[in-house]
């Protein structure tokens, strides 16, 4: 009896350190669990400071397993378990297995389980009292830890490794996955925005310059990266804020800031708190300036602009005439509270009920489509109210900036110093009206009762049907002439007209606008909107000696001009392919061709001269480079760019070289040896390339910037003199000033500026086709993102053919 009893005693003082040791680290068993049914349940640290259970967010009435300060009254949340969905309904439960920890949803489902690091059978865990949860293995090795799977929180003595990331969440109260990311790398700590790729761009890094191992937050407060060498770099140095007297934390925020916060652990008299959380470090230091470059919404939302506020943090703000997406997300962007300009057949016009309301110094990175130099503000006001594209335009000194729908990257800036002009409806009418959802659901109910209703009769449907069919014949019988279907051009915006309707909307061809290599201009009117009553103008052109090879080539051509779109194109309407007809319908230019204007009596102005060559050259851009097919146009002239009510510069007759016959594009060459629009390979039967456009732009710049045509007769003899000779001679003479005599407007804008502007028309008119800049690279120097060398004598080429 004795000897089982010095047995037992043994045995007793054998498991008596293990025994103390649980009861100091408050060690949890196998198969314990915490569950949403008791909220006020949880695991804590052996200090009470830190707990690790379900947290109730009753906003929405849903649990997040995390931890937490639990001795504060704020309960404040340092960690929770990363899932595509980290919110559970009650009755969800989470349990310790020999596997780790295993969260289950109120319907039985695994959402989320821990990863052994070394896949060691786990006996028990622990809340720790530096705020980490670990999982231990029989001989006490931990197995996994949450501080090692951060999600937007650092703690004292938490070590960030290498390429270890923390992610924002979306709002302080959605703990989903945010749009920052926070990254420990080998060069530094790295801030990216997540909607873009973040290798490939950064808004904020600190100053290291690789060697990096580690981020450490040490008990002091200290935050900073530990270097290869054994040295460190401070990002946060100790704040005087001792972790005896004060709970600290460092957080990624949603708002894209890394903070530092401290809190007092002390209370004053009758329980209060002396203070809650304030922040000690925070980088960037101003987040509505930080670069996000030209994509993705910035700071805040799209059409949402950043300001900061007296906390220093980011504020985000609507602009005039628009609303929180979401009321309950300040920094999911904003929609307009009214319905957009009309792009349809009109929608280059300006609309009355459309109006400019400014903000002062607004920065916006992103959205700007085309700009425009060397207007005022009234000018900028009206380049955006007659463009259906333009939502917002930003002035200053003389530039205008069109910005189009979504809005991007928007901040406050004092320093900006400019205008930012936004477009709004006048017009309450546009607005939406409250309850106009609810009163199209019930518009669906009464359809969908109706043709339940009549589903039970055969014959209401019958007469129904009949009804509709007679309905719809009527209609047809009192519009203008309307379009013939074609199936294969549904999708392609156009539409297919018979030549007998193209007859009558033309009067039989009467009113003629115009010839050309191509062929001859008509203006028609055409009902070309959903009311019969109001006629569009349109210019119908028919095409001479087009190619003999059929429908289909003819077609495919069509089908390229038609899926063209941008501001400096002639828009095609639709077509006509019937028998040997061949025409085409464009919307009508009403202030004609650039040659007109040029060429006419009165010189247009200055401003408007250059507007007009830097929309050709963005309109030439986009069809040599930014289409689906490149379009060459082999026909650049004066003659072929068409004005708008606006005076934008839209190019024609581009992509029809290859409808006429091969050598129609050719015939034009009674030049009698002298250089017209055409470059030299057309007569010196070389491959023909986008750089034949380029050589046209050319002589149409300086055609531009002199007021006067490439060929001409100076006085009254028979000696043609060559404007781009003339041109070269001033520009090796260094007398520029002579282009623009008695040019008031031109000389204020300055000598140094236009030499830029006759370099770059030299260049493009080289005889060497390889010489030529591209049409892409034309348009930088246009605008002077590029810088422009002093180009070479361009005449040697025809110098020769004399």
């Amino acid at each position: 009896m004795s000897s089982h009893l010095s047995l037992l005693l043994h045995l007793l003082l054998l498991f008596l350190p293990l025994s103390a040791l649980s009861q100091t680290d408050h060690n949890i068993n196998l198969e314990s669990s915490l569950s949403t049914q008791d909220e006020n349940l949880s695991w804590r640290s052996p200090s009470g400071e830190f707990a690790f259970g379900f947290r109730l967010l009753p906003e929405r009435n849903l649990f997040l397993l995390a931890i937490w300060f639990d001795k504060i009254p704020e309960k404040t949340i340092v960690w929770w378990a990363k899932s595509e969905n980290p919110l559970v309904e009650k009755g969800s439960k989470v349990e310790l297995t020999n596997r780790g920890l295993i969260l289950k949803d109120h319907q039985g489902n695994v959402v989320w389980e821990t990863r052994s690091s070394n896949g060691e059978t786990v006996v028990s865990a622990a809340m720790r009292d530096n705020g980490s949860f670990v999982l231990m293995s029989m001989d006490s090795t931990i197995t996994w830890e949450s501080f090692d799977e951060p999600t937007d929180t650092i703690l004292p003595t938490q070590v960030l490794r290498l390429d270890t990331e923390l992610r924002s969440r979306v709002t302080e109260m959605d703990y989903s996955r945010g749009q920052f990311l926070l990254r420990v790398q080998s060069d530094g700590l790295v801030l990216y925005p997540v909607v873009l790729p973040w290798k490939d761009f950064v808004y904020w890094a600190s100053m290291t310059v690789g060697n990096v191992t580690e981020l450490v937050f040490n008990s002091s407060g200290r935050i900073h990266l530990k270097l290869r060498d054994g040295g460190s770099y401070d990002l946060a140095a100790a704040n005087g804020a001792p972790t005896t007297e004060f709970y600290q934390r460092a957080v990624f925020d949603f708002d894209g800031v890394f903070r530092q916060y401290v809190r007092p652990k002390t209370q004053i008299s009758n329980g209060r708190w002396s203070m809650s959380w304030s922040v000690v470090w925070f980088v960037p230091e101003d987040i509505c300036s930080a670069d996000f470059g030209k994509m993705g919404p910035g700071a805040c939302g799209f059409n949402s602009y950043c300001k900061m506020d007296e906390n220093q943090r980011p504020s985000c703000h609507c602009l005039p005439g628009y609303s929180l997406l979401d009321p309950n997300d300040k920094y999911k962007g904003c929609e307009q509270d009214f319905q957009p300009q009309s792009c349809s057949q009109n929608g280059s016009k300006k609309e009355p009920q459309f109006e400019m309301t400014e903000l002062l110094n607004m920065n916006w990175m992103g959205s700007d489509y085309e700009r425009y130099n060397y207007v005022n503000e009234d000018g900028c006001r009206e380049f955006c109210l007659n463009d259906c594209l333009c939502m917002a335009a930003s002035f200053s000194n003389g530039n205008c900036y069109k910005k189009k729908f979504p809005l991007s990257n928007g901040r406050m800036d004092p320093s900006a110093g400019n205008k930012f002009l936004i477009k709004v409806s006048k017009n309450k009418s546009a607005l939406p009206i409250p309850g106009v959802a609810r009163r199209k659901k019930d518009r669906s109910t009464l359809i969908l009762t109706g043709s339940v209703l009549l589903g039970g009769s055969l014959f209401l449907n019958l007469i129904f049907f009949l009804v509709i069919l007679l309905l719809g014949f009527i209609s047809y019988r009192r519009k203008l002439p309307e379009v013939k279907t074609n199936s294969s051009m549904l999708g392609k915006n156009l539409r297919c007209f018979t030549y007998k309707e193209l007859e009558e909307v033309t009067g039989g061809f009467k009113e003629e606008l115009g010839s050309g290599a191509f062929g001859t201009v008509y203006r028609g009117s055409l009902a070309l909107g959903d009311s019969a009553d109001s006629a569009t103008s349109v210019a119908i052109k028919k095409l001479d000696k087009v190619i003999e090879d059929g429908e289909k080539e003819f077609t495919t051509e069509v089908i390229a001009i038609g899926q063209t779109h941008h501001k400096n194109l002639v828009q095609l309407i639709g077509f006509c392919d019937e028998g040997p007809h061949r025409l085409l319908v464009y919307e009508y230019m009403s202030n004609g061709p650039l040659s007109s204007f040029l060429f006419g009596r009165s010189k247009p102005k200055w401003y408007q001269r250059l507007q007009i060559v830097f929309g050709i050259a963005r309109g030439l851009t986009y069809l040599h480079e930014e289409c689906s097919t490149q379009i060459i146009h082999c026909d650049i002239k004066p003659q072929n760019i068409l004005l708008d009510d606006c005076f934008t510069p839209r190019i024609s007759d581009f992509g029809l070289a290859k409808l006429l016959k091969t050598d129609q594009t050719r015939t034009k060459t009674d030049i009698r040896g002298t250089r017209g629009y055409m470059a030299p390979e057309w007569f010196k039967n070389m491959p023909i390339t986008a750089k034949v456009d380029v050589y046209s732009f050319g002589i149409m710049l300086l055609e531009i910037i002199c007021c006067r045509k490439n060929v001409e007769l100076k006085g009254g003899n028979e000696e043609e003199v060559i404007l781009s000779d003339w041109v070269y001679d001033c520009y090796r003479e260094r007398m520029l000033n002579l282009l623009v005599e008695n040019d008031e407007d031109a000389v204020i804008y300055g000598l140094q500026k236009l030499e830029r502007l006759v370099k770059v028309a030299i260049w493009c008119i080289q005889e060497e086709p390889g010489l030529r800049p591209s049409m892409k690279k034309v348009t930088q120097m246009l605008e002077g993102a590029v810088d422009v060398s002093a180009p070479p004598d361009p005449s040697s080429f025809v110098r020769s053919l004399g």
